[in-house]
């Protein structure tokens, strides 16, 4: 009888999704976020977002995001996933950004945005330059890709290894691309540090092979992120919530795995990062992963209970009842809503419908609640 009790005050205790959440001076108003997702829509090929963009991110916060990541922002030239990416390089993009900033701002949500290099993923193919080896040459505005070591990513040009010198240029640049979102007005930064990129490549032993400071040991190989997270940390307002994001696995034997990402969970907690946005895979090509609905969800779960660091839950989260489970069992302590997102814009409404939600609690736009979903939609 005792342990049933505990058992429901413990649940009672856990959040819904309708729960505010604070991290430093930012609140989210739910922890229904949506997660950062190229959208390869640069076309002028100068790193600046324009019509489109706002479209596409005030509309979610307009459908009662609590949280919205933009996508994939390039920190050099170079460090684009293709040339269609978007950037902030220089301080001339600051001031492409900040209309969708305010826009999301003025429909509720908190606008963070993730900053990432390439590495030798980069200079690849989009649905806007499309080449037939998925490689885009310099010739069609493509470039020489860089990482930790010299092996390419599948049938990609091999990188060219970076230098000490140019690893602290890179790890300058990501201070400088999140001093210019603080200017566009973001309230939180992510640093992509998962799915194969340069910061993950240098994560990752069966990638990254260099003798010096930054390869070899644990200590090492996670030495880059924890330098940009200082770096950013450095010029940031102490009321702006650091975000990393991280492939807890690879999913290669003797690769990158949960007792690695634990360890890098802990120390980026003692670097200032105020929560871990848990991910797999990207890595390495030709792996097999086991995706299905919740197949991410045990390596946040245990990221959150040994690092003991809040984290989110993203991968195949699509209905509100799955994703209310991944609170209410402690796996995370917000869901992100992906690829669902892109085909329901209001996808966190109709949750809040679908859970019981009192409408009047609901972050309608005043201008739909005439639409408010009610019994007639079951």
């Amino acid at each position: 009888m005792g342990k049933s009790k505990d058992s429901k005050k413990i649940k009672a205790q856990q959040p819904t999704l309708f729960t505010p959440f604070t991290l430093r001076g930012i609140t989210a108003r739910n922890r229904i976020w949506m997660p950062p997702m190229d959208t390869y829509s640069a076309f002028a090929l100068d790193g600046r977002p324009g019509d489109f963009h706002y479209q596409h991110y005030v509309s979610r916060a307009m459908g009662g995001f609590g949280l919205i990541i933009m996508e994939a922002t390039a920190v050099t030239p170079d460090g684009r996933i293709s040339p269609c990416d978007l950037g902030l390089w220089e301080d001339s993009q600051i001031d492409s950004y900040r209309w969708i900033v305010q826009g999301m701002k003025d429909a509720g949500a908190v606008p963070a945005i993730q900053l990432n290099h390439a590495g030798r993923k980069g200079s690849t193919s989009c649905f806007a330059i499309r080449t037939d080896s998925g490689y885009v040459p310099p010739e069609l505005g493509g470039w020489q890709t860089v990482a930790p070591s010299e092996s390419p990513f599948g049938d990609l040009p091999a990188p060219r290894q970076l230098t000490v010198d140019e690893i602290h240029d890179i790890v300058n640049r990501f201070r400088d691309a999140a001093w210019r979102a603080m200017e566009a007005g973001f309230e939180a930064i992510e640093i992509h540090a998962a799915h194969g990129y340069l910061l993950s490549e240098f994560l990752d032993p069966l990638v990254n092979d260099r003798d010096d400071e930054y390869g070899g040991s644990l200590e090492n190989r996670m030495r880059i992120v924890l330098e940009v997270a200082d770096a950013i940390r450095s010029v940031i307002r102490d009321d702006m919530p650091l975000f990393v994001r991280i492939s807890a696995t690879d999913w290669a034997e003797g690769g990158w795995d949960l007792d690695q990402s634990i360890v890098l969970a802990k120390a980026l907690k003692e670097h200032g990062v105020d929560l871990v946005d848990v991910s797999t895979g990207g890595i390495l090509p030709n792996v097999t992963i086991p995706t299905k609905p919740g197949y991410q969800e045990p390596f946040s779960e245990q990221i959150r209970k040994k690092a003991d660091v809040p984290v989110t839950a993203v991968g195949l989260i699509t209905k509100p009842k799955q994703a209310a489970r991944i609170l209410a069992k402690g796996e995370a302590d917000a869901v992100e809503i992906g690829r669902a997102a892109l085909r329901e814009p209001y996808w966190p409404l109709r949750a809040g419908f679908k859970l019981g939600e009192p409408t009047d609690l609901l972050p309608y736009p005043p201008q739909y609640v005439r639409g408010a979903w009610c019994s007639a939609h079951k």
